[in-house]
């Protein structure tokens, strides 16, 4: 079971462009030992008999270079090292989610429109960009402009925790806009 992601694991590095032991091809490398000293350019059979010698694996660093440049390391540890970065860097990005709160028509009452307003802060104090849709139908098309009212009410009332990003736009039958949340820093 553990033997399948190792062999994934290096075939997808062999894919990237990262050579290991044998599967580099050129002539000369230039070589770096397991301490981070430059050795200098030295033939790929003679710098991979080195890292054998010191039980340890010959990996192309910068295979894009003339002549590549490989170093002397274990290729299991180097392997986490890297999985171990990505992880960390995922951790750090913060994924913006568009929510959207949608109306059935503008004759809303208060106390659903206050509902549906502390639905929309709690989206924006979370991070989130929020998309408000107004189902338009029938004959309420022809009387959009209800619509952009109760829409820039609802700006009114959020002014000092969203940005309006997307205006109030007619999209099919639906009026749509698209607040996000305003930056901390300001």
């Amino acid at each position: 079971m553990l033997i399948f992601p190792i062999l994934y694991l290096e075939v997808r590095f062999i894919a990237k462009g990262i050579g290991l032991n044998e599967s580099i091809k050129a002539q000369a490398v230039r070589l770096i030992d397991e301490n981070g000293q430059q050795v200098g350019i030295v033939p790929t059979r003679e710098a991979i008999e080195i890292a054998r010698q010191k039980g340890l694996d010959l990996v192309e660093v910068s295979p894009n270079s003339d002549p590549p440049v490989c170093k002397i390391l274990d290729y299991g540890r180097y392997r986490y090292e890297l999985h171990k970065k990505e992880k960390e860097a995922k951790k750090k990005q913060k994924v913006i989610e568009v929510k959207e709160i949608r109306f059935g028509n503008f004759n809303i009452n208060n106390h659903d429109l206050e509902v549906k307003l502390r639905h929309i802060e709690g989206f924006l104090s979370d991070g989130d960009k929020v998309k408000i849709s107004l189902m338009l139908r029938g004959r309420a098309i022809a009387h959009s402009d209800l619509g952009i009212a109760l829409l820039s009410n609802i700006t009114n009332q959020l002014q000092d925790k969203c940005v309006v990003e997307r205006s109030p736009q007619l999209d099919g039958k639906r009026l749509v806009m698209v607040l996000s949340p305003k930056s901390q820093r300001s």
